[in-house]
């Protein structure tokens, strides 16, 4: 991959200039796309719904999960489609097929940071200072969310080659799984079934991001834990499966 790095620069460089090319706003569509869904939730769950918060202002509270739930879902949607997407340059050059998931994270990662621009400006708003630990634990958990999209990706990755079913099945699964991700709930609200939403390795994250981020209440280190170690288990799983696939991936894709 390190010897390969020019190329991942680059295919991360051409989704974004494709992504924006011939818009009015340009990149300021990471920050609308978040934006308009908490107003939408806030609204709908926060002031109708009167959707529990943790004592959190409902839309920071929201924002929160809906940055890293978006970094998760769109990464995770881009490298479902990098194969089947590019199939015109793995047919013809030999590269690390592995450089195509992880530039397009990368893609996603920048969107992230746009994003999180807003939260910046919620927190100053309602005024929330971060403590340095919560500061510092950040890059964990977006790494945690980096091996979750990427995991699980390699994975639909190759198996979208074969069955191209799965990216109709895709974008039905990512709805499905916000609603079973804490995002415009708080975790604690599941009761006896904490166990199960334990499972999703976005749960852990989203918790721990809040309690790091508005300090309301402490971070849960063994949901957290949880949600690591099934993103490490996904993660293996879906390299290998990738790896086994990449050996014939050229002449079926």
């Amino acid at each position: 991959m390190w010897k390969y790095r020019e190329l991942m620069y680059f295919f991360t460089w051409r989704d974004l200039k494709v992504r924006y090319k011939q818009t009015v706003i340009g990149v300021a569509w990471a920050i609308f796309q978040p934006l308009i869904t908490m107003v939408v939730f806030s609204v709908f769950f926060g002031y109708l719904a009167k959707m529990p918060s943790d004592g959190i202002p409902y839309p920071i509270f929201v924002y929160v999960g809906l940055v890293l739930w978006q970094f998760f879902s769109g990464s995770l949607t881009q490298i479902s489609n990098c194969l089947v997407g590019n199939k015109n340059i793995i047919t013809k050059v030999y590269f690390p097929r592995i450089i195509l998931p992880i530039s397009a994270t990368f893609t996603k990662f920048i969107d992230f940071l746009v994003a999180s621009v807003i939260l910046v400006g919620l927190m100053f708003y309602y005024g929330y200072v971060p403590y340095l630990s919560g500061l510092l634990i950040l890059p964990l958990l977006v790494f945690i969310t980096f091996m979750a999209a990427l995991g699980l990706g390699l994975f639909l990755a190759a198996l979208n080659v074969k069955y191209r079913d799965v990216g109709y099945i895709l974008p039905f699964f990512i709805q499905l799984m916000l609603f079973l991700t804490p995002v415009i709930y708080p975790a604690s609200l599941t009761g006896i079934w904490s166990w199960f939403l334990a499972m999703n390795p976005m749960t852990g994250v989203i918790n721990a991001a809040r309690g790091a981020l508005l300090g309301n209440f402490p971070i849960n280190w063994e949901l957290l834990g949880i949600s690591s170690l099934a993103c490490a288990i996904m993660l293996v799983i879906g390299y290998y499966y990738f790896k086994k696939t990449e050996e014939y991936l050229a002449d079926i894709v």
